[in-house]
């Protein structure tokens, strides 16, 4: 299916083959290459250049070279830069849309919001450099102390195949507007959404050569990155398998590091919620963009006198999206993202059956695009319990009591998103402040990210960071004590 969308972002004669960078901010031959493969066709969508360690090594070392004076450039120039990506955004929606809706597989609307996110994002750090950078601190008299934000240096940003474009830009608009410069390492299946339009419209922007480098690669590419020497910091956003090892790494290294991670997010839905609702919510939790979300609803929680009727609106609901090329924008599912992720969802599926689950809906696929699927009478001990499924499963567990839906909703080792729905505010939210994870939400499902809000989890959720929002300032820059006194003066020795 060709783009018929007018743009000025999106050029394949541009990235073909190559990577972005370089000391002077421009697309250089990679000595590897790899095809972008389009999930719902299995055609070639493009080829981009492949990043290999010494590739990462060069790119940090043009990094670090152009950080200094983007540190020191007056901070509304900074800011105007993030301004006009964010136009050039604005300007294309559209086009990238549609582009990210056949890269990614995720329906259209999925790839609007991704744009407009994009662009929220970043006039969200051109104010980052107007903020406050310290404060003043007390101290004896003769001698002014302060403590100010300075930046990591070369921050590395390692982002996933998901919701690429979100994800690679929710770190490089705030460490770039922060002052440091980024080394981009997207996902080789999403490179382009995840990283190449980022770098077409920061070069249209005028940012300085040298302070972005996008480098699509593998697990060599990766740990290239956070063991370089100019890197201070990295920031993970993918598999918690992947970002233990990441972490590990970093740790050797003494990096800075943010995890965001999976999740296995759970949807309380007590006796007394209105149904059609619940279903509305569980469904859209559970299957929207395939359940490919860290935040995704894995478990719905549900009382026993309403679980029958609920699991019956959702098998309605489940039989009723459509499924198919997401680029059609006729559809409510596209494909998984490759036969590797689907062969992992269908397992889970079936393993769950054989040990005791009913399958009330889907369970079979065709190429890459897998049926909305509802398992009920999901119990602790199940790979559908149990496991971060990242498919379109909606597996569904009865509880008696409100206790019992506390004790089960923290039955994990994971801890990002959490949801209750129910007609009593106060019932659920006392059911909500007893659940162990970073993000809560009271009379909504678990899929939910407004930018502004600081992100993250706990346990195999990440390692405690935050990112978004008031977090920003906090994750890429670090504090600097400075005092200064008129003239030195003799001390007791």
């Amino acid at each position: 299916m060709a783009d018929t969308q007018p743009n000025r972002l999106i050029d394949h004669a541009l990235w073909s083959g190559r990577l972005f960078g370089g000391a002077d901010g421009t697309w250089y031959p990679a000595s590897e290459t790899r095809d972008v493969i389009e999930p719902a066709t299995g055609e070639r969508l493009a080829q981009v250049g492949l990043a290999r360690p010494a590739d990462v090594a060069r790119a940090c070392a043009h990094a670090a070279a152009a950080q200094p004076a983007w540190a020191a450039l007056a901070p509304r120039e900074r800011a105007a830069v993030f301004r006009r990506a964010a136009a050039a955004f604005e300007r294309d929606a559209d086009a990238l849309a549609h582009y990210i809706a056949r890269e990614t597989g995720g329906i259209l609307a999925k790839a609007h919001h991704e744009v407009a996110e994009a662009a929220t994002l970043l006039h969200l750090a051109a104010g980052l450099p107007l903020q406050p950078q310290g404060l003043v601190l007390p101290t004896t008299a003769g001698r002014l102390s302060y403590a100010r934000r300075v930046p990591h240096g070369v921050v590395g940003v390692i982002s996933p195949f998901n919701f690429p474009l979100i994800l690679s830009m929710r770190s490089v608009a705030p460490a770039l507007a922060t002052g440091n410069a980024v080394v981009l390492k997207p996902d080789a299946q999403t490179p382009i959404s995840g990283g190449f339009l980022i770098a077409r419209a920061f070069e249209e922007a005028g940012l300085p050569a040298g302070l972005l480098q996008v480098l699509p690669g593998d697990a060599d590419a990766g740990a290239a990155l956070v063991e370089a020497r100019e890197v201070g910091m990295i920031a993970f956003t993918g598999s918690t398998t992947a970002g233990r090892k990441v972490g590990e790494l970093a740790g050797h290294h003494l990096k800075k590091v943010s995890l965001e991670l999976g999740g296995k997010n759970t949807l309380i839905v007590l006796d007394d919620a209105d149904l059609d609702v619940a279903a509305s919510n569980a469904a859209f939790g559970a299957f929207f963009h395939q359940g490919q979300i860290c935040m995704a609803t894995g478990r719905i929680v549900a009382h026993r006198k309403i679980v029958a009727e609920l699991t019956r609106r959702l098998v309605e609901k489940a039989t009723h999206l459509p499924v198919g090329n997401p680029a059609s924008g006729t559809v409510a599912l596209g494909p998984l993202i490759n036969a590797r992720q689907l062969q992992h969802v269908d397992a889970i599926v079936r393993a769950s059956v054989e040990a005791g689950a009913v399958l009330e809906a889907g369970g079979t696929y065709e190429r890459l695009f897998y049926k909305p699927t509802v398992l009920s009478n999901v119990q602790p001990g199940m790979c559908a319990f149990d496991e971060e499924i990242f498919g379109p499963v909606a597996a569904v567990t009865p509880f008696d009591t409100d206790d019992e839906a506390v004790a089960l909703a923290n039955r994990t080792d994971y801890g990002l998103s959490c949801a209750v729905i129910g007609a009593s505010v106060g019932r659920a939210t006392a059911i909500g402040e007893r659940l162990k994870c970073g993000l809560l939400h009271i009379n909504d499902q678990t899929v939910a990210d407004e930018c502004v809000n600081p992100f993250g989890g706990r346990g195999q959720s990440g390692n405690g960071c935050n990112v978004g929002g008031p977090s920003d300032l906090d994750e890429y820059t670090q504090w600097q004590w400075v005092t200064v006194k008129g003239a030195a003066a003799p001390t007791p020795f």
